[in-house]
Formats: C-alpha cells, structure tokens, sequence
C-alpha cells in the first residue's frame, strides 16, 4: 500500500515557544518513507529525534518570534500487512512477553484498565479464544460508543468514555485498549494516516498483542485497516499526541490530506474472524 500524505499546521506565537510536533510517519523495515519534506514559515530552528518509549518520531521547534507561523510537511509511504491466522493469536503468558511488551499491560493515565476490570470480565471473560476475545471488545465499543466531535476534550479517558458512551477515534481508541489491559492482554494506542477517513484528518486505532505479533483493530470502522500508515505508538495519547506546545502560543488550524498511490489497492476484510492484521 502506498500513501501520499501532507499536514498543513497554523499557530499563533505570543511570545518565544515550543512546539514538539509528531506527525513524521513512523521508519521501519516494513513501513518506507520517502520524499519527506518538512518547512516552516518563517524559518526557525528545528531539530528531528526518535522516541525513547514507545515508536514516534518528533520535530522539536523552538519560535523565538511572537507572530503567525506555519508547519508544512509532506511524504510518500509504504506499509504492507500481513494477515496472520487467527488460530495462531492466542494468549501470551506474562512470562513469554518481551519486556518492551509488558509496559502495556498496567493502566495508564487515558486507560484506567484496573477501574474495568470487572466489566471487562463479565462482558469478555468467557470468550475462550484471545482473538475472538479482542474482536468482541471492538464490536461492543463500536455498537455501544456513540461517534461524536465536539463531546469529548483532551481530558477524556476510557472510564469517561464508558460512561458517558460517546466520543472520537481517540476515545474508541483509548477503551479498546483499557478493556484489553483489564483482560491482561498488552494493547498500545496506535496513532496514524489513514485513506478513505472522512473528513480527512489523524486517526487513532488500538493495537493488542496476541501470538507474538501486534494486531491492529479499529473500533470505528471507518478505514480499511490496510490503508493506514503508521505515525505513533504508545501507552496512550499522552505519548502520541500530534502535537505539544510549551510557551504562550494558540493552535490556529490543521489540515490533512492522504492520497492513495497505489492503483491495486484492495481494502482488507476487517470483520473477517478467521485472521488478524498487522503492520509490525
């Protein structure tokens, strides 16, 4: 699958800020990212890093000058997905986990899994099959969750979402993951480019770790799952958000546009229950 991706981002600076900004799709042997352009206007300092925790990459910007300025950034992408059976997405034992994998398995701060432990075992523990069991999770969030902007703020978490049973792909996002953790099944927030996604913007999906591999679930079912690109993974959208300012400055306005590039695209089969997917 190959993607063509461009963010346009707009702030207003009052005085001398910050601005971490991870919107750099994520490099890997099986994601490729060429032609990356970055530019800010007016021009000023900047600098790229990798994430200790988790997977992203960050453009740190000091703007020393209050004013209007404006982030451009545009590449092309390559990811392909590997459908795994689903018989081979079973449970892992704590003890097998690689030790990058078990910082997903406590609560954190959007994803207070220890405060659903309860629902998510009656709901969910008695599906004997680990894939079976994630798939009911992003079923019921789904059919249960109301899909609405505007409802929920940066301070919403899963516990929130569960009660109030409204929110954005960000919410979705961030109960899928809680409800695996309460299972003891590690899940990661899973943040990225995504085609088809109406109006265009970052889509955020969970990730849980079954059989050795992560697997990749949209409880939106907006996208097909094969036509995402990878920016960030993490504990929640603490570690992923698109952006973090320090100083006095006001986010103005985003733009984001993905185009598809690659003229054989077929979209995966997200409901099917004899295979997962996964990127990584």
């Amino acid at each position: 699958m190959k993607l063509a991706v461009t963010v346009k981002m707009r702030y207003d600076i009052i005085s001398s800020s910050s601005v971490i900004l991870s919107i750099l799709p994520f490099k890997s042997n099986k994601q490729k990212v060429w032609d990356e352009a970055f530019q800010a206007v007016p021009g000023v300092t900047m600098q790229e890093v990798q994430a200790a925790a988790g997977e992203k990459r960050m453009k740190i910007i000091d703007v020393p000058d209050a004013g209007d300025i404006t982030f451009a950034f545009s590449a092309k992408v390559e990811n392909e997905i590997q459908a795994i059976p689903s018989e081979q997405l079973v449970d892992v034992a704590i003890p097998l986990m690689p030790a990058p994998v078990l910082r997903y398995l406590p609560p954190s701060r959007y994803c207070q899994s220890d405060r659903l432990y309860k629902f998510a075992h009656h709901k969910f523990g008695h599906i004997p099959h680990a894939f079976d069991k994630v798939m009911a999770v992003r079923d019921w969030v789904h059919e249960n969750v109301e899909y609405s902007g505007g409802r929920t703020n940066s301070h919403t978490s899963a516990f929130d979402t569960i009660t109030e049973q409204v929110g954005v792909c960000r919410d979705f996002a961030h109960l899928g993951v809680a409800l695996c953790r309460a299972l003891t099944i590690p899940a990661r927030y899973f943040t990225g480019y995504s085609y088809q996604l109406q109006p265009a913007d970052f889509h955020a999906c969970f990730e849980a770790y079954l059989g050795g591999h992560w697997v990749l679930f949209d409880a939106t079912k907006m996208v097909p799952l094969n036509g995402m690109a990878k920016i960030a993974t993490g504990t929640d959208a603490a570690e992923t958000a698109f952006a973090s300012t320090f100083g006095n400055l006001h986010f103005q306005e985003h733009e984001v546009s993905v185009k598809l590039l690659d003229p054989n695209f077929e979209a995966v089969d997200s409901t099917s229950t004899t295979q997962g997917y996964s990127f990584f």
